[in-house]
């Protein structure tokens, strides 16, 4: 491995660090989907029981237990209850944008080591390709041409394999912050419908 790292060059060492970037994001951003997401439909059926038997405090006391996306916003909307319409609904617009913002954290950074790495790889084989012909004027053989040629392409190499992953990920990633944002609207829509009750 040191080899192909020395062989790479400085670069190498870019990309290498970009791919411990990567990993590092997409576990905290894995651990804080784990923490903040909950099944909403039990909880809309608990709160929803609550409010049919028109306890608000008993259904703000059901999301103060848990600190997701969806507990937090079930607050905000069951803390101001009594608010008007219009109000509450702006008011939960906002909650939406807020946590959605929570969960979109990060995942533009991993986006930008997904265009960044293969750039990192190309360059880091111009250059090689660069100092090989420069070298070939001094008396280079075809086999330290095709040597040359083969460790310049090392960057190429590392730079597509940290890209591929992370645009993959960065994928997956976007998708579960879409869902979170879908379920957070429906949250959104339960509590105005049972306002309107």
């Amino acid at each position: 491995m040191m080899y192909f790292m020395e062989a790479g060059g400085f670069l190498m060492w870019v990309i290498a660090g970009l791919s411990v970037i990567t990993c590092a994001v997409v576990l905290e951003r894995l651990l804080f989907f784990l923490c903040n997401s909950t099944n909403p439909q039990a909880l809309e059926l608990k709160i929803g029981e609550a409010l049919w038997k028109g306890d608000a405090e008993a259904a703000i006391e059901l999301v103060k237990g848990r600190n997701t996306s969806l507990h937090r916003l079930f607050f905000a909307g069951l803390t101001h209850w009594k608010a008007p319409y219009d109000a509450l609904k702006e008011l939960l617009l906002q909650e939406i944008r807020r946590e959605t913002f929570r969960w979109n954290k990060r995942l533009g950074l991993l986006s930008s080591i997904a265009r960044v790495a293969p750039l990192l790889g190309l360059l880091g084989t111009v250059l090689a390709m660069v100092d090989m012909f420069q070298a070939l004027p001094e008396g280079g053989s075809m086999a330290r041409v095709a040597t040359g040629i083969w460790k310049a392409l090392f960057t190429t190499i590392a730079g597509l394999s940290v890209a591929i992953p992370t645009i993959l990920l960065h994928t997956w990633l976007s998708d579960l912050v879409d869902n979170e944002e879908e379920k957070l609207s429906r949250a959104a829509e339960f509590i105005i419908r049972e306002r309107m009750l």
